[in-house]
């Protein structure tokens, strides 16, 4: 088949691209710049030159394609005070896709987020969050739109990423926090630090967007959890023991000026089910768990250790 994908140079795309490839597919990927173009050429794909504001770009593209796999997101935008902003861009992109592919029959996979579904439960893929008030409403709003897709003839899915989604060369969530433990001399965590967020490795998650584009049933709801939830207390001893810095908690009061941006996340305490995602698509996670990933010391090299 020959999908069509954006954020094909980013941190999931740059592994999926590949898996596409070694499984038989051929891929085109959406280029922002030069840079991101060579780098899809390189892998095997063909670059298309745009952004998710290109609304006829990717309408043609989705057009020309066995399927298309959204994983761009304008998150540059979102983490400097635009997330309405990058979250509209998106549900713009995702009715463009939807009036490409609808009556085709054809896949449609769009990547939401695990955080705040069920706060305080184990979530399953049978959730539907009611986050009205949360600024993550609007994403939870483009996924259901996705999702109502299938009454459109598009083979529609959504795959809820886990927040911690790790490996060597993440700038994400994890990151962040060595960053902020380092810049801090301490590793903190909020409150008693028993919040947990479910976990999956960048290469499981790839492979599970894949599968979503191969063979999930229209309007699935997919969770990319390997690990249903950590404890952001284990996972701060864990960066405190690295970085030879104590591990302390952080009053309410002074976990926004603590953490930053990052201080609305880590508010959620989110642990997450995959079992019916597994059942449905045989995927298994065969990656190592947050906690071995970080033990293996690459989120620490470099400026992360020095400080």
């Amino acid at each position: 088949m020959r999908f069509f994908v954006t954020g094909a140079s980013g941190w999931i795309g740059s592994a999926l691209v590949p898996d596409l490839i070694e499984a038989g597919h051929q891929v085109v990927g959406l280029a922002r710049s030069d840079a991101s173009a060579a780098a899809l050429t390189a892998a095997g794909a063909e670059a298309v030159r745009g952004t998710v504001d290109d609304l006829g770009v990717l309408r043609d593209a989705a057009a020309a394609s066995d399927g298309v796999i959204h994983l761009a997101f304008k998150h540059d935008v979102a983490f400097s005070g635009g997330f309405q902003e990058a979250a509209e861009a998106d549900r713009r992109a995702v009715d463009a896709f939807g009036d490409a592919l609808a009556g085709t029959g054809r896949p449609f996979v769009l990547a939401s987020g695990l955080l705040g579904v069920a706060p305080g439960r184990l979530a399953t893929e049978r959730d539907r969050p009611a986050l009205q008030g949360s600024h993550f409403a609007i994403r939870q709003t483009t996924a259901e739109a996705a999702l109502a897709l299938a009454e459109r003839g598009v083979r529609s899915s959504v795959v809820r990423l886990s927040p911690t989604c790790h490996g060597e060369g993440d700038n994400g969530f994890v990151a962040s926090l060595v960053g902020i433990a380092r810049a801090k001399g301490v590793s903190g965590h909020p409150g008693d630090g028993t919040a947990r967020w479910p976990a999956v490795h960048r290469l499981d998650a790839a492979r599970l967007f894949r599968l979503a584009a191969e063979k999930a049933p229209a309007g699935s709801v997919l969770h990319g959890a390997a690990e249903e939830g950590l404890a952001l207390r284990d996972i701060a001893e864990v960066i405190g023991r690295h970085l030879g810095v104590p591990v302390t908690s952080v009053a309410p009061e002074a976990v926004a000026e603590h953490f930053g941006w990052l201080s609305g996340p880590l508010g959620f305490d989110t642990v997450a089910s995959s079992a019916l995602t597994r059942e449905l698509l045989g995927w298994e996670p065969v990656q190592p768990g947050l906690l071995a990933d970080l033990d293996e010391g690459h989120y620490f090299r470099g400026s992360a250790a020095t400080g």
